[in-house]
């Protein structure tokens, strides 16, 4: 398997479903950029909580990366043309919104505001690059 990082928009609506052992997951489908100026659909599942959280607050069009083990897969389109696709096990999903309460976190720590000690502080403009997944 390959370890990767996608971005892209999601392509319809995620579901939630629940498999034969009671446990839930959430599917997803992404459509990113190829290098060649076509699309790729990326086939997403998701069985971490917080990451079935985030993609069901999600809907048809929102941006979104993700971080998970990938598997090339080919498909058919209805002209018989091959077309690639991968699919995901997502692990992490970070939206524009996570990355807006992430900073407003990091101001709050900054200014003193912030009930939580478990991250080390972060000043000037390192405080950029503290949006870890």
């Amino acid at each position: 398997m390959i370890d990767g990082l996608i971005a892209g928009k999601m392509y319809g609506a995620p579901g939630s479903k629940t498999g034969q052992s009671g446990k839930t997951f959430v599917t997803a489908k992404v459509r990113a950029a190829a290098g060649d100026g076509e699309a790729l659909f990326v086939n997403v599942i998701a069985f971490d909580d917080a990451a079935k959280s985030a993609l069901l607050a999600l809907g048809n069009g929102d941006s979104v990366t993700l971080a998970g083990t990938l598997t090339p897969r080919v498909w058919m389109n209805r002209d018989g043309d091959a077309k690639p696709a991968l699919d995901m096990v997502a692990h992490a999903v970070l939206t524009a919104y996570h990355v807006t309460r992430k900073r407003a976190a990091i101001r709050d720590h900054e200014s003193g505001n912030e009930s939580h000690s478990d991250r080390p502080a972060t000043t000037g403009a390192m405080s950029d690059f503290d949006d870890d997944l």
